[in-house]
């Protein structure tokens, strides 16, 4: 498989997380809950079928070819988009069955990390690292 199948330009990957870090940001200001389908449906489809409407929609904006960006590994940011699309579901969830406080701390888990990972540091990588070293170190015992 060649690199580019294997990565996502940088600029894609920061949209998308805007979109998460806005619609959070919407959800909270107008208590319009549903803000929250859009990063979650695009983030769903783009997991199951390997089609990030938010992503495609930005590409058209790029001005150099894909290649030519920085690029981020797709299955890190597959982990990444798993995580977002789990806390972004359940504070759905938490919004339609009025669970206020449930909802705040998943929106905000997933609104933190999101903002965080545009300024530079991925949260999910870490989680990621962490869990692959430990993975790691179980299997070493066992052998």
């Amino acid at each position: 498989m060649d690199n580019a199948a294997q990565s996502i330009p940088r600029p894609l990957v920061r949209t998308n997380q805007w979109v998460i870090v806005l619609s959070v940001i919407f959800t909270w200001l107008t208590g319009f809950y549903w803000f929250l389908a859009i990063p979650l449906a695009a983030g769903l489809l783009g997991l199951l079928i390997g089609f990030n409407p938010v992503m495609r929609l930005a590409k058209l904006f790029l001005r150099k070819k894909p290649s030519e960006y920085l690029q981020e590994d797709k299955g890190q940011q597959n982990f990444n988009q798993t995580l977002a699309v789990s806390f972004l579901l359940l504070a759905l969830i938490g919004y339609v069955l009025q669970w206020h406080a449930f909802a705040y701390i998943f929106s905000a888990m997933v609104c933190i990390a999101a903002f965080v990972a545009i300024l530079g540091f991925c949260v999910g990588c870490f989680i990621h690292f962490q869990w692959s070293q430990y993975r790691h170190r179980r299997n070493k015992r066992r052998v």
